[in-house]
């Protein structure tokens, strides 16, 4: 199994991203974590096999995650973007046989004030 994570970049404070995570093999998504610099991984978003979702409090209103089965993709669409919401973003899965969990390399989100 093989998380590819993109759709990071720099973008100016009040933009949006999109960012994607492409997976090959047998798997359920399960969310978006990011990585400020200095700071520890934390939770994004996430979102169950029956499709129900939930937010950090910092981006709720703002992000929407979604997926897409057939595809094997996740989503995270970002607005409103703010200067704390610069990280690195890490998709991250679940072998759907295995259960072992699986990280995509990450995509950096750097967002200028």
């Amino acid at each position: 199994v093989q998380l590819q994570a993109s759709g990071g970049g720099l973008v100016q404070a009040g933009g949006s991203l999109r960012l994607s995570c492409a997976a090959s093999g047998s798997i359920n998504f399960m969310g978006w974590y990011r990585q400020p610099p200095g700071k520890q991984r934390e939770l994004v978003a996430s979102i169950t096999s029956g499709g129900n979702t939930n937010y950090a409090d910092a981006v709720k209103g703002r992000f929407t995650i979604s997926r897409d089965n057939a595809q094997r993709t996740l989503y995270l669409q970002m607005n409103s973007l703010k200067s704390e919401d610069t990280a690195v973003y890490y998709c991250n899965a679940v072998g759907r046989y295995s259960g072992a969990t699986y990280w995509g390399k990450g995509t950096l989100v750097t967002v200028s004030s």
